[in-house]
């Protein structure tokens, strides 16, 4: 069984405490650090834009950025594959010569 700690993240000038497993924390705060900055960069110098709508246009931000990785990925595995499949059929040509 996983233990669970407590550990506080400060984002956009807020204290947030998060439980997160054990060995987890150097990556929480990595996240926090991320979230911070792209917060930080959403609100730029309107320092009086509501929280909530910079959290969320934040989210939005980080997930576009997600889905363009995960699409990236697919791709060059795909690729791979694709390349795979080609040496694969050059062995199996030199094999039947």
């Amino acid at each position: 069984m996983s233990s669970t700690e407590a550990v506080s993240v400060r984002v956009l000038d807020r204290e947030y405490t998060v439980g997160v497993g054990a060995g987890e924390v150097e990556g929480l705060m990595a996240a926090a650090r991320v979230l911070d900055a792209r917060m930080r960069e959403v609100r730029g110098a309107n320092r009086m834009a509501a929280i909530d709508r910079v959290a969320v246009l934040a989210a939005l931000n980080l997930a576009h950025e997600l889905e363009q990785l995960r699409r990236d990925a697919e791709r060059r595995d795909r690729e791979l594959a694709d390349a795979l499949s080609a040496l694969e059929l050059k062995l199996d040509a030199l094999l039947d010569a």
